[in-house]
């Protein structure tokens, strides 16, 4: 059963997603030119797209993978590209379906035998199936810790090999810009990041009743400019 937070959240970020920052968001993912604080924005969620595609096998032939708020679908082809199939949830679905449009531009990602499933709704959602891996990029880190930790218990049971996560690192540079953020008026702006504190995540993923028989692996920072992130990675033992 969802907790109410995570079901509050969850429709902020809907609704900011799907109607109040659509244009801008279609905009950043593609290549069109931008500011010097969204390039760095840019820049960011490249380098972490391509980081956490490292941590999975080179070779996806055969894995099923959830690309766990997808997006305008960017790692989903390049999962796809390397034989995976790939079912690639978003809670928008505007955002879904500019994604589907930017798939056809990439047909040379089905070349290899991947395949790309996409949808919109919740991504915890069970009768999504199971999965060898669940990738979560920059998804989690609108939620506070527990809900963090529930949502993987809610993919725990359903993943054969690994999770991999990002959350917002809890700096005093971020904890800055969270502040400001609240000067904004309400109606513009983006759903609140999160700040996480590693330690404090890493102790929960032990306690977590539903994460045993996980552990933790790679955990790597990215930071560019006034984008930060921190990847997780949870493998089954």
């Amino acid at each position: 059963m969802e907790h109410a937070s995570y079901q509050t959240r969850r429709g902020e970020i809907e609704h900011y997603f799907d109607r109040t920052a659509v244009k801008a968001w279609e905009h950043l993912t593609s290549d069109a030119p931008v500011g010097r604080i969204r390039a760095t924005v840019r820049a960011g969620r490249d380098r972490m797209r391509a980081m956490l595609l490292d941590w999975l096998p080179q070779d996806l032939h055969g894995a099923r993978i959830l690309d766990a708020g997808c997006g305008t679908g960017a790692f989903a082809v390049e999962a796809a590209r390397r034989g995976a199939e790939v079912v690639a949830i978003d809670l928008s679905p505007t955002l879904v379906e500019l994604a589907v449009r930017r798939v056809a531009e990439h047909l040379d990602t089905f070349a290899s035998g991947g395949r790309i499933d996409f949808r919109s709704g919740d991504m915890l959602a069970a009768e999504l199936g199971r999965f060898d891996h669940v990738v979560a990029m920059d998804s989690l880190i609108h939620y506070e810790a527990p809900d963090v930790l529930r949502a993987l218990e809610a993919w725990a049971p359903r993943v054969s090999r690994s999770m991999l996560i990002t959350f917002a690192p809890r700096t005093p540079a971020l904890a800055a810009m969270h502040a400001v953020g609240r000067l904004f008026p309400r109606g513009d702006r983006a759903p609140a990041i999160e700040p996480v504190a590693e330690l404090a995540l890493k102790r929960g993923l032990l306690a977590a009743p539903g994460l045993q028989g996980f552990r933790d692996g790679r955990c790597e920072r990215i930071a560019s400019g006034f984008y930060t992130s921190q990847a997780l990675e949870i493998v089954r033992s």
